[in-house]
């Protein structure tokens, strides 16, 4: 927890007032409740409960300053604005992105990297009634912007999950100079034309329907997987007024799976297999997915309201970042899921915790074997 700007925290409380009239269980206390939930995978308030008052004794030293009872838990994921959290979250990614900005990102590229896709998270429709996602299904959806300079995410949007994906790119202000890879559902020729207003590049896989006209070719090395390089304008009326200008369209068969990919980018300059690569980077944020919702307490809730759902959220996404924190700053060499792991059995363990998390290469004295019994006489 000393990893955490404390001064930040109380100041995204101040902005939304988040501990007016509290006097016994602060949002300070909320966050670490929820955050022990996080680290150690629990399963119920009844459950957070139950353990944390196992070691009461460890409490205060740990920052809690309010008793933590389920019911009062409870009342605070409900009704604590969950801008909070995500504000406090996007402190930690600043720091993160800043940690992690010269980590390599497996592809020939001076500039910054996004990766843009979302997840759906599955709900009880009767417990959920206001995710409602079809007649008898309720979700969410957790849309992701990726900087793939260490996998930080830079941007989360939480929506129902009928919000297309394509309406995020509303909501994505363009770097200048970055690259931006997205999946086919985010072809929108208006949406896509603000990143080139924006001197920002994309990477997009095509689809099938959009018309397209070739302006002229480039030769290509075919050994390398790509078949084509192609300055293409668009022919449909609607797309041409929306998107004048000249696009890229690359062809690549990926050697492994014999699969052929079509992309549209609007960078002219890139050689067609860095385009190619730099797609199948996009791949990291389905990993990303993945592994929050393996790792982390997401898929099950605590409380029932959008606010509460949406405060668990951004507390889980706040955890991961401080793994990430942590592992940069004291240079460890183990993966996130390694130290979330070690993480979980040592969090009242009164050890530094770097000795907690680096490897030890020292035996533990074992008492000589020579005079024990044997258990069990085969």
């Amino acid at each position: 927890m000393e990893h955490l700007p404390r001064y930040e925290f109380q100041k995204c409380v101040a902005r939304y007032r988040g501990d007016y009239q509290q006097k016994s269980f602060s949002c300070w206390d909320q966050f670490l409740a929820m955050g022990f939930a996080q680290f150690t995978y629990r399963e119920s308030l009844r459950d957070i409960e139950a353990c944390l008052r196992s070691v009461g004794g460890k409490l205060y030293h740990m920052g809690f300053r309010g008793k933590v009872a389920r019911s009062t838990l409870a009342e605070a994921n409900e009704a604590r604005d969950w801008r909070i959290f995500a504000d406090f979250a996007q402190v930690l990614i600043a720091v993160a992105r800043t940690l992690y900005a010269d980590d390599p990102i497996g592809v020939d590229l001076d500039a910054s990297l996004y990766a843009l896709d979302s997840t759906t998270i599955d709900l009880c429709l009767s417990l959920f009634s206001w995710a409602r996602f079809r007649q008898h299904k309720a979700a969410i959806k957790l849309h992701t912007l990726l900087d793939l300079h260490g996998n930080i995410p830079t941007f989360i949007g939480i929506t129902d999950g009928k919000v297309p994906d394509v309406r995020m790119l509303d909501e994505i202000v363009p770097e200048p100079g970055a690259f931006y890879v997205m999946d086919r559902g985010y072809i929108d020729f208006e949406r896509l034309y603000v990143f080139s207003l924006s001197a920002a590049f994309f990477v997009v896989r095509t689809k099938k329907n959009v018309l397209l006209q070739r302006r002229y070719s480039r030769e290509v090395d075919k050994s390398t997987g790509v078949r084509s390089d192609h300055t293409v304008v668009l022919t449909a009326i609607n797309s041409i007024k929306v998107y004048p200008d000249a696009l890229r369209r690359v062809s690549y068969v990926d050697q492994e799976t014999n699969k052929r990919f079509r992309f549209l980018t609007n960078n002219f300059v890139l050689p067609a297999l860095t385009i190619a690569r730099i797609y199948k980077s996009r791949w990291q944020v389905e990993l990303f997915f993945k592994w929050i919702k393996q790792h982390l307490r997401i898929k099950a809730f605590y409380g029932l309201s959008e606010n509460a759902v949406k405060t668990q959220i951004w507390i889980a996404v706040s955890v991961y970042v401080l793994v990430a924190i942590v592992r940069k700053r004291l240079r460890l060499e183990a993966s996130l899921y390694q130290i979330l792991q070690i993480l979980s059995l040592s969090l009242f363990e009164k050890m530094p915790i770097s000795q907690a998390l680096q490897p030890s290469d020292s035996q533990p004295e074992l008492p000589d074997p020579g005079n024990q019994l044997i258990l069990f006489d085969l």
